[in-house]
This record gives structure tokens, C-alpha cells and sequence, in this order.
């Protein structure tokens, strides 16, 4: 049996493209050194998966940035203020993700949100009633030819004219119909350019047609693809991922596709869909049984019973992965730490293309007696974790009580005004700030034993003391301490809690170049003893304004690791909520009147059909937030955060977490979830970020005042704060201090105004 991927990691084994493209950035290599570099890397890449004899290699699944954003730039569907710049076709690429401030002009970056239901974070299309689009074939020409190079079973791949759509944001007054004729005769000229050069399979990704589809979207795709498929001449592929396609599959199998994917894993009704509706023995079934979002080995024993039943429907299968291995870490074989029991466990991208080729080659063997087999189910079998029965029998006593705090938000709000005197516009930031050399020095010496652990936090106390005082020059209202003590948000409490291991080198794309190490779920999560309070109590201790008590909350942890597999999302979320309410009630103790407990990543496993969004995942996922923090006092005051997702249709959700301040990302997203806060009478404090921190361009006095003229007209202004839209962990000091100025500066003459 033939097998395949959807698509493959990219920032490198060692985070190689991370590096030069950074150094590109910073001017440090020039433009033609880049690309050298990376076309090596991108081919090294290509040949590495040649060796695991998959049937077909995608390419052009290799990005300096985003897949989406490279689907833009094929599109020419690049606005006319980044092309007023006049900048190359790579500069204007990294315009559009990063956005621009120079002597050229001054632009902002594209809006980001999350891919799906990923940690991943794609750039939104913006279309105007001016935009026409054409193909942009060149880089895509290049790369093809090369992978040529490497071999002749590649498979170009390019996300689909549907999807794209779908994804866009509309700027004037046309509609995603206005632009169909266009975007078809664009997709067709662009098979067309491929059939010139390439004569085998292209992928075409349609994710979208998981989510659910009206009438109209289904109309609408079958519109799509009746037209561009009517001349092709390659084999085409229709690929999806991250669910089933229940309200469209029987279109699908009866559209001129020559093979379709569908995912097994997450696709609750896939195989009900094939049993019920079968399949045609005209198309090619890649079927999605390999899990692309975990790392956990897979139970072969499983595998084979579902790739037994899709056999008896269709034999025309290709194996494959339920997604992009994207969103997993390269190799297990670069994590020399930890024990060799541990690391059976894992399976990370090229493990999975072993794992698709020993099932292909178990499929027709008498598997059970299969040395691969045997070994596999040990595995499994071995993989139960030591449970702790106290800590199950707590979760399952938990009442309705446990998950709410005892005075309501208006009675909270009314004692912490008169408790904390904040002012009107009251002015903070997300909690994070520079991670410089000097503290990244700082930690590094320390986990190579280079300095003790006094010496490295009295290093700490120094970066706090400074981030301090320069907040209190800047004029910021509520202050924070910095982080710096943290690696990484979901990171740092990973390392400070029980039940989690962590791998070296298990880098996953986060955006562009920025990456994560999520933390691996082992065994049952436990807190041993406070880790944050004494940072927060230090930092507490050097000003007379309030110091926020910084937290992840536990569906950002558990959404930003990897869990286990053995017991319920629920209660792995429980079990962290009951460990973290142990530190918020801690930092009460330690009189710290503010504490924030992120959840930056609650709208990331939301299920993508509505009618799973409560039973599957916000009934608990609302209640592990509210569990952490329901025991403290009403003049304590809870803040949340969350960033770079759609929230407008889970906003009552939201304002359910029972916090009394919420902040989140808006100022990419033009302020679109403010009507809706207003029209769900939202009652959270809230503070929209006013300007984008994942950009290095520094906003204007003149231009935070505007927005903060527009969010006054949607927010009472007692409900309002003033913040960035995210931590500034990620920034230079003189562009976050500047940032901060203004925005300080901007809220003061805003109050000028009102008064």
C-alpha cells in the first residue's frame, strides 16, 4: 500500500530558517545570501524525504513566512499601500507579515489569527473592490523545477480558491461572489503554468469544508470547481484536514477530482461518510490515519482495524497523515536527554512517515506475529501512567460551587474601585517584556551550570528592578514585572509543576519565525511548591503601584502542550486549574491585589462545528478557568488575556469566564469584536489592544489616540483599559519603550480631552 504526507515541517531541524531569516532582517547577510540558504535548506529537506520512499513529495509546502501569505503573493492579491512601497517582491513579502516603517513608508502588518483549530497563526488576505487577481507564477516555477531535481514523485500542493476566500477579509462593498470569475480563471491559468513543467499529482487544500457550510458555500464550491476542473490535465487532489466533510461529501465524490483526503483522526464522521455514501472507484481515497498534530506513538493494532474497514468500502487507498506534520516537532532522534523508556513514546515527523510505511507493509503480513507489531503494542501497553487517586477523587467531588466565585462581577467591580483607586483609561501591558541578550545569557548560563541558582536569580532581581522603574518613567498605571524568569509562557509553568517532561529540540511554528517547545503531558499534574510569588512579591516591593501577578491559565497550558492520550481533556484541564488556584491564592496571601491568568489560547481547540462547541470542550474548558480563581477575595481582581483569534462568536463564552478585566488582540483586526461586545452587552472590564506588538514598527501618538476615540464609542469609559494587543516579549527595548510612550502619552491627552 502506497503512502504519503499533506505537507512537512520548515524552520529546520536546528531552527535554520529562523536564523537567516532573522539575520536577513537585521541586514546581517544580504538578499542574495538568503536565498541561497534557503533554497539549500528547502532542498535538503526535499531530499531527506525522499529517502522514506513516499509515493508522492509535496512541495511548495516550504515558507520563509506563511502558506497563506505565499498564496497571496501568488494571487497578486498584495493591497496597494504595501505595492506603494516600491520594495522587491521578498521585501514587500516581509511587508506584508511584519509590516514596514522606514524611509519608504510606513504600513502595518496583515492581521494574524489562528490556522483552524492549531497553535498555528496565518496572515488574513485582505481583498478591496479594487483588487483583480493574477497569477504570480515565478518563485513557484523555481521551486518546482528544483524539486525536479530532487525527484520526479513530487506533488505541488497550493491552498484552494475556497478556502482562500473563505479566510479573506472584505475592505469595501463587494462580496466573496464578486470575486469568483477572477480567482477561477487565476487557479486554472495556474494549473495550466504547472502542467507545463510537471506532469504528475497536485494537491489542492480545502480545510474550509470541515467548518460547517451552508447552502450557499456548498453552491459555491461546487461553482468553483465544475469550472476549474473542466480542463486539467494533471492529476488533482483534493485535500482536507482537521475534520470531516459531513455537509458536502456527497458532492465531492461526484466532482471531477482524481483523489480526495479526508481525515480520519479528527474526522468524527469520516467513516461513517464512506460507509454510508461509499466511494468512487474512478479516485484515489488518501486517507488521513496517522495522527499530524500529536507525538504520541500510534497504536498499530488501531491503525490496522480502521485502515481494514476504509478497505472494505475502496482498495484504491494512499496512507497518509491527518494533516501537515506542520505542527509537530522534526525528529526524535535529536533529543539526547531524555531516557530511551521516555522517548519510545514519542513519534515525531519522520517517525510518523516510518510509522505510514511499517503499517503499509504490515497491512498485507500476518501482522501479529510481526516483530514491528510486537513492539508497537508494548508501547501502548507500557504507556499507562501512575495515577494519583486523591487527585481524581477531588476532580470528580468538585461541585458547581468550586467553579464560581461568590459575589458577582457588579459587586466585585464596585468594591475594587474603591479598593485599588484606578484611574479612568487605567493604562498596563500583557506582562511580558524584552527578552534582551543579557537575559537570555542569564538563563543560559544557568542551565549550563555556569553560574548558581542565587546568582542567576539575582540576575533576575536586576531586570525586574529596571523593567520596574522604566515602567514607572513611562506613566503606566498597573505595572508588571516582566517575566524574565520565563522561557516561555506555557513553558516556564511546565517546568514548574509536576507531570510535564520536555524535549531539547522539539520546535514547532508558531508564526513566521517565531517557534514554541510545547511542554509533554506524562502523568498527573500536581504543584509542589509557589514558583511565581516570589518574583511578583520582589517586584511588588519596589513601587507603590500595583504589580500584576502573572499567570497561564489551563486551557492555554494544556492548549500549548501535548497531551496525554489516556485521560479526558477535561480533566487534564482540571487537574492544572486545581494546581494553579493553589498559586493565585498564594499571591493573595503575599498581598498582591492584581493577578492576571492568561488564556491566550481558549478559542484554539474549540471544535470547528458549533454544535460540539459547548458539550465538547466550553462547558470545562469556561469552568478550569473559573476553577482557578474562584476562591479569592472580591477586592482581589482578575485579569484574562487572549490574542490573535476570532472571538465574536463565543463572546457571551467570554464574559462567562467571570473575570473582572479581560485583554486581547483587536488593533490587526480593525476593532471588529467591539460592535460585537456591545451588542452582547459585554459587562468585563475590557482593554483592546492598540497596537500590533508582533510588528517592530512603533505607533504613533495621533494614531492610538484614534483608536482610542473609536473603542469610547463601543466601551463605557469605565469599562475601558489602554494596553498592546500581546507581551512584548518578542521586541527590541528602544521600539517597546518608544511604543509605550506614545500610547501613555496618547491615553493622557485623551482624558485632557474628556475633561
Amino acid at each position: 500500500m502506497e503512502y504519503t504526507i499533506i505537507g512537512f515541517p520548515r524552520i529546520g531541524e536546528n531552527r535554520e530558517l529562523k536564523k537567516v531569516t532573522e539575520s536577513y532582517w537585521k541586514k546581517e547577510i544580504s538578499k542574495e545570501d538568503y536565498i541561497s540558504l534557503v533554497n539549500c535548506q528547502m532542498n535538503n529537506q526535499l531530499k531527506k524525504e525522499n529517502e522514506y520512499d513516499l509515493c508522492q513529495i509535496p512541495v511548495l509546502d516550504f515558507s520563509l513566512y506563511d502558506m497563506v501569505l505565499d498564496t497571496i503573493v501568488l494571487l497578486d492579491a498584495i493591497p496597494e499601500e504595501y505595492k506603494k512601497l516600491n520594495l522587491d517582491e521578498l521585501d514587500t513579502y516581509f511587508s506584508l507579515g511584519r509590516g514596514y516603517q522606514g524611509e519608504l513608508g510606513d504600513v502595518r502588518a496583515l492581521t494574524m489569527k489562528k490556522w483552524f483549530n492549531t497553535n498555528y497563526h496565518y496572515m488574513v488576505p485582505e481583498l478591496y473592490d479594487d483588487t483583480v487577481f493574477k497569477l504570480n507564477f515565478n518563485n513557484v516555477s523555481n521551486k518546482i523545477k528544483e524539486a525536479l531535481k530532487v525527484s520526479q514523485n513530487i506533488r505541488p500542493e497550493v491552498i484552494g480558491p475556497f478556502t482562500f476566500l473563505k479566510l479573506s477579509k472584505y475592505k469595501g462593498n463587494k462580496t466573496i461572489n464578486d470575486y469568483i470569475s477572477n480567482i477561477v480563471l487565476v487557479y486554472k491559468d495556474y494549473l495550466k503554468e504547472i502542467n507545463k513543467i510537471h506532469t504528475g499529482w497536485i494537491q489542492i487544500d480545502e480545510p474550509y469544508l470541515v467548518k460547517d457550510l451552508s447552502k450557499d458555500d456548498i453552491k459555491l464550491f461546487i461553482n468553483i470547481y465544475k469550472e476549474l476542473l473542466k480542463d486539467k490535465k494533471n492529476k488533482v487532489l483534493l485535500q482536507t484536514y482537521f475534520g470531516d466533510v459531513r455537509d458536502i461529501y456527497e458532492e465531492l465524490i461526484n466532482l471531477d477530482f482524481d483523489g480526495i483526503g479526508l481525515d480520519f483522526i479528527e474526522g468524527k464522521k469520516t467513516l461513517e461518510l464512506l460507509n454510508k455514501y461509499g466511494f468512487k472507484e474512478n479516485k484515489v481515497l488518501f486517507a488521513g490515519v496517522i495522527n499530524g498534530k500529536n507525538i504520541w506513538v500510534s497504536n498499530y493494532k488501531e491503525k490496522i482495524e480502521l485502515i481494514n474497514s476504509i478497505k472494505k468500502v475502496t482498495n484504491n487507498i494512499i496512507l497518509q497523515t491527518s494533516c501537515s506534520l506542520l505542527h509537530v516537532p522534526y525528529t526524535v532522534k535529536n533529543e539526547t536527554k531524555l531516557s530511551k523508556d521516555i522517548l519510545k513514546n514519542f513519534s515525531f515527523a519522520y517517525e510518523k512517515i516510518n510509522e505510514l510505511k511499517e503499517l503499509s507493509e504490515l497491512i498485507d503480513v500476518d501482522y501479529l506475529n510481526d516483530i514491528r507489531y510486537i513492539n508497537n503494542q508494548n508501547i501502548i501497553k507500557e504507556r499507562e501512567c501512575n495515577y494519583d487517586i486523591s487527585l481524581k477523587e477531588k476532580i470528580n467531588s468538585l461541585t458547581d460551587s468550586d467553579f464560581r466565585r461568590k459575589e458577582n462581577r457588579k459587586e466585585r467591580q464596585d468594591i475594587q474601585r474603591k479598593v485599588l483607586k484606578q484611574n479612568l483609561l487605567p493604562t498596563t501591558t500583557i506582562g511580558s517584556f524584552p527578552q534582551t541578550l543579557e537575559v537570555k545569557t542569564n538563563r543560559s548560563l544557568y542551565k549550563r551550570g555556569i553560574i548558581t541558582l542565587d546568582e542567576y536569580n539575582n540576575n533576575i532581581k536586576k531586570f525586574i528592578s529596571k523593567c520596574i522603574k522604566e515602567q514607572e518613567e513611562i506613566g503606566l498605571d498597573v505595572l508588571v514585572h516582566g517575566e524574565f524568569e520565563r522561557n516561555d509562557m506555557v513553558e516556564y509553568f511546565g517546568e514548574n509543576l509536576d507531570g510535564f517532561i520536555f524535549t531539547s529540540n522539539g520546535w514547532v511554528q508558531s508564526y513566521g519565525t517565531r517557534g514554541v517547545k510545547p511542554p509533554v503531558v506524562f502523568s498527573d499534574i500536581k504543584r509542589s511548591k509557589p514558583f511565581t510569588v516570589p518574583y511578583i512579591v520582589y517586584a511588588n516591593s519596589l513601587t507603590k503601584k500595583d504589580v500584576k501577578g502573572m499567570l497561564t491559565g489551563p486551557v492555554t497550558i494544556l492548549n500549548w502542550s501535548f497531551p496525554r492520550e489516556d485521560i479526558s481533556i477535561k480533566e487534564e484541564m482540571y487537574q492544572i486549574a486545581l494546581a494553579l488556584q493553589e498559586e493565585v491564592l498564594d499571591l493573595e496571601k503575599a498581598d498582591v491585589r492584581i493577578i492576571q491568568i492568561d488564556e491566550a489560547a481558549l478559542r484554539e481547540k474549540l471544535p470547528l462545528r458549533k454544535e460540539d462547541w459547548y458539550k465538547d470542550y466550553l462547558d470545562f474548558a469556561i469552568k478550569a478557568f473559573r476553577l482557578t480563581n474562584s476562591k479569592v477575595k472580591p477586592e482581589t481582581q482578575i485579569h484574562t488575556h487572549m490574542c490573535y483569534s476570532e472571538f465574536e462568536d463565543i463572546i457571551k463564552a467570554i464574559d462567562d469566564m467571570d473575570a473582572d478585566v479581560i485583554t486581547f488582540e483587536a488593533s490587526r483586526s480593525q476593532f471588529t469584536i467591539l460592535d460585537e461586545l456591545k451588542k452582547n452587552k459585554f459587562e468585563t472590564e475590557v482593554g483592546p489592544g492598540v497596537y500590533d506588538i508582533h510588528s517592530p514598527r512603533v505607533p504613533t501618538v495621533d494614531e492610538i489616540k484614534s483608536e482610542i476615540r473609536i473603542m469610547l464609542n463601543k466601551i463605557d469609559i469605565n469599562n475601558l483599559w489602554i494596553n498592546p494587543d500581546c507581551g512584548l516579549k518578542t521586541r527590541g527595548i528602544k521600539e517597546t519603550n518608544q511604543s509605550l510612550i506614545n500610547l501613555v502619552k496618547a491615553t493622557n491627552e485623551i482624558k485632557q480631552e474628556l475633561c
